[in-house]
């Protein structure tokens, strides 16, 4: 520790820490606009000045920049000082010299950091009455606006894109005053997480373009603490609402999991809930294929004396919470309960949870991931599949530039002068998959195999550990995990059930050789893991339920939140329906599954809905409703207590989830019950400065409606209510008295970039789990046997494109594009075809896109997209030219909504 004298004051303070966190961490207000706490620091806005003295009787000192200053034992510093405050507040003078002052106007006003800093340094007169600099705003794509006037150069956006993010297609043009921060030419930000821009800079230059579509001013919006839906990471959101409708989706700080950053998947990925196809009414389904609205009371009957002939069986769902699919297994017995995952996927993640309890190596989260000095993944395009593990990924290899640094004595958060002694250096990133990665660009090694081969690399690899020596690429990447102190190892479902085995058995034998191993699994959806939990290794699958129907075993059949189609090929899926008497669906959206079922009932969003989901780590989290549904709508658990004739509250229904099994245990812990209170009060959703709540209805009718309950969890639809720091779980909203934007959120860790000082979200299921007493039986590996003239399928996941949900939403549909199929350049000739071109493959025609990486003999497809599912069950496939196709024209970028004018 250290003592430093701020304004005569003495405090103990950490040795070495900048002077601009120290402040912060002592709860003084130093303004700042470069800084990040995620970004370290460089300098670049001179705007965290303070004046630092010699010794106490120096009466002049020198002017210093806080961010760049460590506190070292002695120093005095002054922080309200004259001179800081004068030199502070020209800073922000000549920051606003071009700023077009568009407050009223900005999407970013009333969250502005930049308007918060300016009324910190006390600024309020301009003296420059020249003419200001204007700039050409870009096209951005359908996701992100972009206001360049409003720019204050202070280079967070490009040192977060490239640096932190590893994009390539945003950079600062020009120089001096004439700075430009964009593309070189416009168009869509090519990275999956150029979403944060929104978060990170501090002023309105980067905006959420749906949110200014749609317009409402931040302190406007409902929130309430929610989980991301988009895939099983379990990243933490802050979704606002504004008259009923979902208008944005914002991080919410979990050091544990996404820290400070989302994907754009779960940033943009949840406007489905304002979908055209959202269900309104309970339905039965008429002779002629139509659906009739009918009565919630009417059609809970009608179901209910359906499930009273003993033949009845239940399809869960991985998207859906917890405590829906508990009631569910409830309702037909665990022996009629399966997953919902297609046949594949249930078996994988069996294993996947089976390695997990009993292997000895550590299952991190994702800041341990970040930690890890030598990394292999294995089968998983982790960019695309679980986007913010890649993140987390590109920060750990920048560990040898940190070890570096330690060297050198560097503290850490020197940014531009680690990554400068650093340059290239990083820790060793080895990557084995079907096709080049999103993460090829800072691994060490990328093999491009076929499933067969990366199974034997494995297995060569898991040799070279146990016998060390050689040159070959096994070799290598057996001896940089060997040599590291906490070598990570990661794979998931999208690869084989060889390599989920290989990536246990590698981790096994870096443990054994005393290395702090880690083995990290993927998991598709948001809920993949709970189910898991849920079902059973040897229960029911989508294959045993059509056998059963098909021998009369099964008269009803309840699917909950799935579409079948997206798990089994047409004719499966209708196998299975046509042998069911009576099929009851539930869902929020419209699907094909629906359209087949006899009974529709409304089930809510993940906005209008506590739930409970399980990340692929194990970590259960909660999520609570932002509003509440329509009349007719329910929640899914509430719906499935109906049918069983109960009526308990949500933490009944979730205690009893935590005692119908040990692995289950944690989920009535994971968050406060609907009791808790915060000195005494519930905890608001909506923020001090909400505004307009007696006008809202006012068309309906001119006398304020009594403000919605909520009996079933500690928040409340209003602003009354003293905000949550007792648990992070209920930590609605950041706001600081000063601290309007998002920055405020220092004022609620224990230290800047630290723990919240509620904790984190969630509790581990696995880390108390027994092992499983058996051992788990080996896969056998075998080469795939081709028929002549066919190619060997790979499924190839998108970030946009791949989940059913965002694809729901238009302007991620625009992103998405259309589903294609990928060639080598050698494979695409000897088809006599060329890129753009269409190829007819197991009946359907995709557009062809050429990428090398690919090995010989295989083609790959856009997994998940709605044009391709007519390949979920196809291994290979014989391919050939569509000589019918014609080649799409290329899409006019550079226009939108507003018209071209305003690019």
């Amino acid at each position: 520790m250290a003592s430093v004298k701020i304004d005569g004051i003495e405090y103990q303070v950490e040795d070495g820490a900048n002077m601009l966190e120290t402040c912060l961490n002592l709860g003084l207000d130093l303004p700042y606009f470069c800084w990040h706490p995620a970004l370290g620091s460089v300098g670049a806005c001179r705007q965290c000045a303070l004046v630092q003295y010699q010794r106490e009787e120096d009466a002049h000192g020198r002017v210093v920049m806080g961010c760049m200053t460590p506190a070292t034992d002695g120093a005095v510093f002054s922080l309200n000082g004259d001179q800081a405050c004068n030199f502070r507040q020209a800073i922000v003078e000549s920051l606003m010299l071009n700023h077009p002052h568009d407050c009223p106007v900005c999407a970013e006003g009333g969250e502005c950091h930049l308007q918060d800093m300016t009324v910190m340094v006390g600024h309020r007169d301009r003296h420059y009455r020249g003419r200001k600099n204007t700039h050409r705003n870009q096209y951005l794509g359908p996701l992100i606006h972009h206001e360049m006037n409003r720019c204050i150069s202070c280079y967070r956006c490009t040192r977060y894109y490239q640096d932190y993010a590893g994009g390539t297609d945003l950079a600062a043009l020009a120089a001096r005053d004439h700075i430009y921060f964009g593309r070189h030419q416009e168009g869509l930000l090519e990275s999956e997480f150029a979403g944060n821009l929104v978060e990170v800079c501090p002023t309105g230059v980067f905006t959420d373009k749906a949110l200014v579509h749609e317009y409402t001013r931040k302190w406007d919006l409902q929130s309430a603490p929610s989980v991301c839906v988009g895939c099983g990471v379990g990243c933490n959101t802050l979704p606002g609402e504004r008259y009923g409708r979902l208008k944005r989706i914002h991080n919410r700080f979990n050091r544990e999991v996404n820290g400070y950053f989302l994907c754009d998947r779960g940033r943009f990925g949840g406007g489905f809930v304002n979908a055209e196809q959202r269900l309104d009414y309970p339905a039965r389904r008429l002779a002629d294929g139509s659906f009739r609205a009918e009565d919630s009371d009417v059609a809970l009957q009608a179901i209910s004396s359906r499930l009273g002939n003993g033949k009845v069986a239940a399809i869960g769902s991985p998207r859906a919470g917890l405590e829906a699919n508990f009631l569910l297994r409830e309702l037909v017995g665990a022996d009629n309960f399966c997953t919902g995952m297609a046949d594949a996927e249930h078996a994988k993640a069996q294993r996947v949870l089976a390695h997990l309890l009993a292997s000895p190596a550590h299952n991190p989260s994702l800041a341990e991931i970040e930690s890890a000095d030598a990394i292999l993944i294995l089968g998983e395009d982790v960019t695309h599949s679980a986007p913010r593990l890649a993140l987390a990924l590109r920060q750990s290899v920048r560990n040898e530039a940190h070890r570096l640094a330690a060297k050198m004595r560097l503290q850490p958060w020197h940014d531009a002068a680690i990554r400068n002694l650093a340059q290239d250096r990083l820790s060793p990133l080895h990557i084995v998959a079907g096709y080049r990665t999103g993460l090829a660009d800072v691994a060490r090694s990328n093999s491009e195999l076929t499933p067969e081969g990366q199974g034997q690399l494995a297995e060569d690899c898991l040799a070279a550990l146990q016998n060390p020596g050689g040159d070959s690429l096994a070799a290598q990447i057996a001896a940089d995990l060997a040599v590291a102190q906490r070598p990570l190892i990661i794979c998931g479902t999208s690869a084989s059930e060889v390599l989920i085995d290989r990536a246990a058995a590698l981790a096994q034998a870096l443990c054994r050789q005393e290395r702090a191993a880690m083995l990290s699994y993927c998991l598709p959806e948001c809920n993949s893991m709970g189910v898991t939990l849920l079902g059973q290794a040897d229960g029911p699958t989508l294959s045993s339920l059509a056998e059963r129907a098909r021998r009369g075993e099964i008269e009803t059949l309840l699917v909950l939140e799935n579409d079948l189609f997206r798990r089994a090929g047409d004719t499966r899926v209708r196998e299975l329906m046509d042998h069911i008497d009576c099929c009851i669906g539930l869902d929020c959206l419209e699907n094909r599954t629906l359209e087949l079922c006899d009974w529709v009932l409304p089930s809510a969003a993940f906005t209008e809905t506590e739930c409970t989901l399980v990340s692929s780590e194990g970590r259960a989290q909660r999520s609570f409703p932002v509003y509440l549904p329509t009349a007719q709508r329910r929640p899914a658990w509430r719906w499935l207590a109906a049918l069983g004739g109960t009526s308990p509250s949500f933490d009944e229904v979730c205690q009893r989830c935590a005692a119908s099994q040990p692995l289950l245990a944690g989920v009535g812990t994971c968050a406060p019950d609907h009791s808790f209170r915060n000195r005494g009060l519930k905890i608001p959703r909506q923020p001090p400065r909400y505004s307009g709540r007696t006008a809202m209805l006012a068309d309906v009718s001119v006398h304020e409606p009594k403000q919605s309950e909520d009996p079933e969890s500690p928040l409340a639809y209003s602003m009354e209510g003293s905000s949550g720091e007792g648990s992070a779980a209920v930590l609605p909203w950041v706001w600081s008295p000063g601290w309007n934007s998002n920055q405020s959120l220092h004022k609620f860790q224990e230290e800047v970039g630290g723990e919240l000082r509620a904790g984190s979200d969630g509790v581990r299921l696995l880390d108390a789990a027994t092992p499983p007493p058996s051992p788990i039986p080996s896969v056998a590996t075998g080469e795939v046997q081709l028929p002549a003239g066919h190619s060997l399928l790979i499924p190839r996941y998108r970030a946009f494109g791949s989940d059913e949900l965002s694809m729901r939403v238009e302007r991620i549909r625009e992103v998405a594009g259309p589903a294609c199929i990928y060639l080598n350049g050698e494979d695409a000739a000897a088809l006599g075809v060329e890129e753009g071109d269409g190829v007819s493959l197991a009946g359907i025609s995709l557009e062809l896109v050429l990428d090398q990486s690919l090995p010989p003999g295989c083609a790959a497809y856009s997994a998940g997209h709605p044009d391709s599912l007519g390949l979920l069950d196809q291994v290979s496939a014989s391919l050939r030219r569509d000589g019918e196709w014609q080649r799409r024209q290329p899409r006019l970028i550079g226009t939108d909504a507003a018209g071209a004018g305003d690019v």
